[in-house]
């Protein structure tokens, strides 16, 4: 590529190559290696398929035969999902999906990290910044996530210190971080590994169903008065606070 072969194998010196390509929408970086690995990327002329290399600004990239377009631009956004939308990017059941709600509003290829079910409601992150759904998309990265949920029936004495010590179900232990009830039938959880409809599953064992469940936070990142259906970007301090887990007061 651009500069003697030194600077080229310089770590420092440029991006790697499938970076490049999912910066520029082509794909994910995974997906993007298996683009190179076919032999469909040139680099100055030159076909490469070695992952490990490395461009600079001024390489010329093309895939297909194309010039690679420009980067696009990172966008890390919070949406609404409204009850009844589906959190995959197409749904064979023809079910509204979250990810429609951006469609012609936002130019960029985003992805949901995470998921919420398909009745519950609230906020979810959308994003092509891959370190951003790496870490807030993996339990590992210690992110809380709250939801008030309200029942059919008055939630009984022991619930809270139930989940929060952990209920066995399914083979699995359901354990949230912290409950607080509000009221008869309304409950505050937070929970920080996440199972899949963990909360659902938590009122089952107490004979109890989420007429309502809403997300309301995801680490710093407030629903706040944002209405169903609506979206916004988020701020830089709600970036950090995702990516960056020892930031975190």
């Amino acid at each position: 590529m651009s500069g003697t072969a030194e600077d080229r194998d310089a770590p420092a010196k440029g991006e790697r190559l499938q970076s490049r390509l999912a910066h520029a929408g082509v794909a994910s970086r995974r997906a993007c290696e298996l683009v190179i690995l076919s032999g469909r990327v040139r680099v100055n002329g030159a076909t490469v398929t070695e992952l490990g290399t490395r461009v600079l600004p001024e390489d010329l990239v093309e895939l297909d035969g194309k010039p690679l377009g420009g980067p696009e631009r990172i966008r890390r956004i919070a949406l609404h999902k409204p009850a009844g939308h589906v959190c995959t990017m197409s749904d064979p059941e023809g079910r509204p999906t979250a990810v429609s709600l951006l469609a012609g509003r936002v130019s960029e290829r985003v992805y949901n990290v995470g998921r919420l079910d398909a009745w519950s409601s609230g906020l979810i992150l959308f994003t092509n910044d891959g370190e951003l759904a790496r870490v807030a998309g993996h339990p590992s990265g210690g992110i809380e996530k709250e939801y008030v949920v309200d029942t059919d029936l008055p939630l009984p004495e022991g619930f809270g210190e139930a989940f929060t010590r952990g209920i066995p179900e399914g083979g699995e232990i359901l354990k949230a971080e912290r409950v607080l009830v509000e009221g008869p039938k309304r409950a505050r959880v937070v929970l920080v590994e996440g199972r899949n409809r963990e909360i659902r599953r938590a009122l089952s064992t107490f004979a109890l169903r989420a007429l309502s469940l809403v997300r309301v936070r995801i680490g710093k990142v407030e629903l706040g008065s944002l209405g169903p259906g609506s979206w916004r970007d988020l701020e830089p301090f709600e970036v950090e606070d995702l990516i960056h887990p020892h930031t975190r007061s």
